[in-house]
């Protein structure tokens, strides 16, 4: 068998136990799994690679002209590198191909990138049991896994961090390897004279992902920043976000503020009743939901949480104007907080 655990696919990575055959990198994580089809190609292209013995193929070129791979594969490298294929969006219709390869492999690696495949899937299969073969399975990183990867990115080109910079990123940008290799590279040339980098600047730069901008919108919602929330509500609309996503996280927020309310009363600290909250509100947020808790009551919250209820109501039903609808919501309960 050559299949190979996630834990091993690294150490692989590094040095490959073959020098010609067939390697499938395949997973959920398609950041991941583009990542290390490139530092493969990279490895068997050596230090001076040749371009023209590198080629990428579309899976649906194959389809149409299968005869492609093995033409390509057999083809000698002019200058004598060896001829490495890399082929994308790969599925099951790949296997016949690589295995007429297999029956007399020539002196070329082909890499190809597939989406997560099960055990029964012909591909993953062929290359599990083929000598001349290896399966990569690629798999979200964990948490300890992102924390580890961009403390180390920083610290390799000489960039300290503030406190907890680590763990806040590695909670903004979620498991896709692709989406943190690119803001990791955005942060890092922000901090190239500097060599430092806050959490602070780290929240402003990376203001496009999906989950700090909902954060931004809800915060400054209930703190009545009016602008700060017109801004971060333009910046979601205009990057694809859902109206009614930001009005369910908004809503479930106006909910949790109640809820931590209700501690307080019965004496608890306000920093005590949001560690005991599953998911927690990440840290970085703290000081903004504490001022939250001092302007509002549970009768003013429950009157927001209504109106946020009725506006999502509305948008779902008629299914017109939500953009506006949400704004409108919004606009109205960040101006009651600016008032109090």
């Amino acid at each position: 068998m050559t299949a190979l655990k996630a834990q091993q696919v690294d150490a692989f990575i590094q040095r490959p136990d073959l020098k010609a055959g067939f390697i499938l990198v395949y997973g959920p994580d398609k950041g991941l799994v583009h990542e290390r089809a490139t530092l493969l190609v990279k490895h068997f292209s050596g230090a001076d690679p040749d371009p023209l013995a590198q080629i990428t193929l579309d899976m649906s070129a194959l389809t149409s002209e299968p005869e492609w791979l093995a033409v390509e594969a057999r083809t000698p490298s002019l200058f004598g590198g060896q001829r490495v294929i890399r082929i994308r969006e790969a599925g099951n219709n790949l296997t016949p191909l690589v295995e007429e390869l297999l029956g007399d492999w020539p002196a070329a690696v082909v890499i190809a990138e597939a989406d997560n495949l099960t055990p029964r899937d012909k591909l993953r299969a062929l290359a599990e049991k083929s000598a001349l073969a290896r399966a990569l399975p690629c798999y979200a990183d964990n948490e300890m896994d992102r924390v580890k990867l961009i403390g180390q990115s920083f610290a390799d080109e000489g960039i300290e961090l503030e406190n907890g910079v680590a763990a806040a990123l590695a909670d903004l940008l979620g498991n896709d390897r692709e989406v943190t290799r690119r803001e990791i590279e955005k942060l890092k040339l922000f901090a190239h004279e500097t060599k430092h980098l806050s959490i602070a600047e780290v929240t402003d730069l990376c203001g496009d992902n999906t989950v700090l901008a909902l954060d931004l919108i809800v915060d400054a919602t209930a703190t009545g920043h009016v602008a700060r929330m017109e801004t971060a509500l333009s910046r979601a609309l205009t990057g694809g976000i859902n109206p009614n996503q930001i009005m369910t996280v908004t809503l479930n927020h106006f909910n949790l503020l109640r809820q931590w309310r209700a501690a307080m009363q019965g004496g608890v600290s306000a920093a005590d009743a949001m560690k005991a909250a599953w998911p927690k509100p990440h840290f970085s947020r703290t000081r903004s939901i504490e001022q939250q808790l001092r302007l509002w009551n549970d009768a003013a919250l429950a009157k927001a949480s209504e109106r946020l209820y009725e506006a999502t109501r509305e948008m779902r039903k008629t299914g017109q104007m939500a953009d506006t609808l949400a704004r409108r919501a919004l606009l109205a309960i960040c101006i009651t907080a600016a008032q109090k």
